[in-house]
């Protein structure tokens, strides 16, 4: 189908993810890269002249409240724009895997309509908006890939080698607070440094959610040996059931299980949609590795 905007909405890895501290208020504080890759979700959006959002699945049924209807419901009452919009999505990124699918689409949604009302808003304002329907949106918003800090507020971009990932979601999800709430959760890493990743950044530390998510999930463990047995050393991304490994040379795909989602990728330098808000901090620097 062609619609007025068809745009992107790429998924994310965690490279690692290590848990610091836990903040009086329950939050974790974290460090992590997020690193954007190719598999996608697509989203096709119209203009409405009656004020009204709809929205339309494709492939994927998503609940009847997203986060993609969210989205376009809180930049309309934010804005206070006369218009409305079809949404139709191609859903492709599963849910539950620590991908950020769901974010990724809120944010696509919010640069899609920025533009198609018009609204001229900057990066800055979208993210004040993003911030109210997840802590994974604003990066998307970002445009980069970033190391990440804090409980995911603090993002500094980075420039990433080029990398091919074979990524593994088994048939079972993962909910996020489960694993955030048990009590065998490692929550006292050592702070890194980027210098410390620069030196090998598709290897680097750890997920700490990962052996409580094995516990929680028997597919991860099935993911991860199934990656083994190609010889890859593969690790969790985020906080789903998702693995995935780097991938250095061609790899038989004949006997993958039929129950796993398995995609080859490559990561991406740049969010599809970087440039379609302007940004209002034009210090903010690149850190290169």
């Amino acid at each position: 189908m062609k619609s007025l905007y068809d745009v992107s909405a790429p998924a994310k890895l965690n490279l690692f993810l290590h848990i610091t501290g836990r903040r009086e208020d329950g939050y974790h504080l974290l460090q992590s890269v997020f690193m954007l890759i190719d598999w996608c979700d697509t989203l096709h959006f119209d203009l409405r002249a009656d004020g009204r959002i709809s929205r339309e699945d494709l492939i994927t049924p998503l609940p009847a409240d997203d986060l993609i209807v969210r989205a376009a419901g809180l930049l309309k009452a934010a804005s206070n724009s006369p218009h409305g919009v079809h949404i139709a999505i191609e859903k492709r990124i599963p849910a539950q895997a620590g991908m950020g699918g769901g974010s990724s689409d809120a944010a696509s949604t919010l640069l899609a309509l920025n533009r198609l009302w018009q609204l001229d808003y900057s990066v800055e304002k979208l993210i004040q908006i993003g911030l109210q329907l997840g802590a994974d949106v604003p990066f998307f918003l970002g445009g980069h890939n970033a190391w990440v800090e804090g409980i995911g507020e603090k993002m500094t971009p980075v420039t990433l080698p080029k990398g091919r990932f074979l990524v593994v979601k088994p048939a079972q999800g993962l909910d996020t607070r489960l694993i955030f709430s048990d009590p065998l959760l490692k929550r006292d890493s050592k702070t890194a440094i980027i210098s410390g990743f620069a030196a090998n950044a598709f290897s680097f530390g750890r997920n700490d959610l990962q052996s409580v998510a094995q516990r929680l999930c028997p597919g991860v463990t099935q993911a991860l040996d199934w990656l083994a047995s190609c010889g890859l050393d593969g690790r969790m991304t985020g906080s789903g059931s998702a693995v995935f490994a780097q991938v250095l040379q061609d790899i038989d795909l004949s006997n993958v299980p039929r129950t796993f989602v398995v995609r080859l990728c490559n990561n991406l330098a740049v969010h599809p949609l970087v440039g379609w808000a302007a940004s209002d901090n034009m210090s903010e620097q690149d850190i290169g590795l």
